[in-house]
């Protein structure tokens, strides 16, 4: 993957909305990226080549599938472009703040080819919850994907 984000990092979003993007993430995202809800609560910044493929992949479902219907209509009503000021911040809208019960403590995860923004509580409680299903059955359950960890 060209960008290759990747680690976790605690911020805080300030009274205004606005979210300082960790240095090791800003030369990835670049002055000017897409921020949208993401799955489980939490938001996903893109690079505007991701945004991009992402978009190609989302414009080629059926329009007859609900489900599809329902991951396009989420991804793209919720998708802002966000642009990092002089101080290495975004602007974070109300609706995505709220979206992803963003209040004030933040925790910024690299995955791969986006940064996922998460609330610390919601993050908490989201691996609280995936450790307890346990890692080894999930990485079974992948097995036919080939991935090889």
């Amino acid at each position: 993957m060209s960008n290759g984000f990747m680690g976790e990092f605690q911020h805080s979003i300030d009274g205004k909305g606005r979210l300082i993007v960790p240095a090791k993430f800003r030369d990835g995202l670049g002055n000017r990226f897409v921020v949208t809800k993401g799955l489980d609560k939490c938001l996903s910044a893109y690079p505007r080549d991701q945004w991009q493929k992402l978009e190609e992949k989302l414009a080629a479902l059926p329009t007859t599938d609900p489900n599809a219907r329902g991951i396009v209509r989420m991804i793209f009503s919720g998708a802002t472009e966000c642009e990092i000021d002089k101080q290495g911040r975004i602007l974070l809208p109300a609706n995505l703040r709220e979206y992803a019960k963003l209040d004030k403590d933040v925790v910024l995860v690299g995955i791969s080819n986006r940064v996922e923004i998460w609330s610390k509580d919601v993050w908490a409680e989201y691996q609280e919850m995936t450790e307890a299903s346990s890692y080894e059955e999930m990485a079974e359950k992948l097995t036919g994907f080939n991935i090889g960890i």
